[in-house]
């Protein structure tokens, strides 16, 4: 009885230790310098880890966030800006200087605004569709999926709206038209850079495309049915002779894996694999035995999974919310999002011959490939970030600083 006690105390110790670091983590601030004399100060609201990694650590992968928010961050080095970052969870952080930019991504700037120098430039970083959208979309999925089999699952990916786009003077946006329009009723300048890839895969000039023509990949973080993996689990338990296998951290919502476990475990052509590292031998085996990545998503940012296996070969079959952008020369868009729909999808692009099917995945490829890459990222960028510092009057000398 008295191990049991005293172990009760010790986990309960460990339990407040994690919520006084995780505050600690919240509040943290990193202040970067330029390798020259400062002109002025910029804040970045976005996330801090990537720039507390120890020597030689490499920067995650399974994010694009972490590297982008590091390259953001050069950009206004390189401008010749000291730079203070934050992360967006900060909600006790107060300016104590003048910023000559403020980049948002979630909450603090609609906070921080009338604490801010007049001419601070306020830019909002849009890594989502609108929350509201964002929200809306993922409850009318979960709606749609209690009436079709008579279950309620919890939402996941719902977030507190915010008002950084009222609050900014334009906005930068990692999505394409879709996630912009859902950001065009206030009526501000949108800026479209596209969002980056962790890494780069040469086109797999061996795969057969005879023989994988009936297989299909989900990629995805949580937020399973916000991700319409769902729709897919119903789709394929109806074609027996197309396969699906899904990689994504499937552990992480056990409702999800209780309403759908003969589906995702009982089910001889679906493959339940689980989280896999985009950097990791296994996920190239599983994309060379992949046609395609298939993904209705009912509201995204920029598509980043998709876009990740669209740079190994994968043809895209994706909803329009997924906000990628995708042709007939390389791939599907799905106007309904339907289990019948996506049946139809899969079985309309596996008919194609393989030479056609190989054209497309080539397409798909060399789309990415100049698009959406890190070099693509920061170039468009700092561009972006120049042509806002002539539209708001910042002084032409600043941009031949770099």
């Amino acid at each position: 009885m008295q191990t049991n006690l005293v172990k009760r105390v010790a986990d309960n110790i460990a339990i407040v230790a994690n919520k006084i670091q995780g505050r600690l983590e919240r509040r943290r601030m990193v202040s970067l310098k330029p390798n020259k004399p400062a002109i002025g100060n910029v804040l970045i609201s976005y996330i801090v880890s990537p720039f507390t990694l120890k020597p030689g650590e490499p920067v995650p992968t399974f994010h694009t966030q972490h590297w982008e928010c590091l390259q953001m961050a050069k950009t206004f080095l390189d401008f010749g800006y000291n730079v203070d970052v934050i992360t967006f969870a900060n909600d006790v952080f107060i300016p104590k200087k003048d910023y000559a930019f403020f980049v948002e991504t979630r909450w603090n700037l609609q906070r921080c605004v009338p604490l801010l120098n007049k001419d601070c430039i306020k830019i909002f970083h849009s890594d989502t569709a609108h929350l509201l959208f964002h929200n809306a979309a993922e409850a009318n999925r979960l709606l749609k999926l209690q009436q079709r089999r008579g279950i309620t699952l919890s939402p996941k990916r719902f977030e507190q709206p915010n008002k950084a786009i009222e609050s900014a003077d334009c906005a930068t946006v990692l999505g394409n038209e879709f996630t912009m329009n859902t950001l065009r009723y206030a009526n501000k300048p949108l800026y479209r850079v596209p969002i980056s890839a962790p890494r780069l895969y040469s086109f797999p000039e061996d795969k057969d495309f005879s023989a994988c023509r009936k297989n299909f990949l989900w990629f995805g973080s949580a937020g399973f049915v916000h991700k319409g993996l769902d729709l897919l689990l119903e789709a394929f338990s109806e074609m027996p002779d197309y396969h699906l296998t899904i990689c994504g951290p499937i552990d992480k919502e056990p409702d999800f894996q209780t309403a759908f476990n003969k589906e995702l475990y009982q089910t001889p052509n679906i493959h339940t694999v689980g989280w896999v590292d985009v950097n990791s031998q296994k996920f190239l085996d599983i994309v060379n035995n992949c046609l395609g990545i298939i993904y209705p998503s009912c509201s995204e940012g920029g598509g980043g999974c998709v876009i990740n296996c669209m740079h190994t070969g994968l043809i895209p079959i994706v909803s329009y919310e997924s906000s990628v952008d995708v042709r007939d020369d390389y791939g599907v868009i799905l106007k309904e999002n339907s289990v019948a729909e996506i049946k139809q999808s899969i079985q309309d692009i596996s008919r194609l011959n393989p030479s056609q099917l190989e054209q497309m995945a080539r397409n798909s490829w060399k789309f990415v490939r100049k698009n959406h890459t890190r070099e693509r990222f920061a170039q468009v960028y700092q561009e972006t970030i120049e042509k806002i510092m002539l539209q708001q009057g910042v002084k032409q000398e600043l941009l031949t600083y770099v």
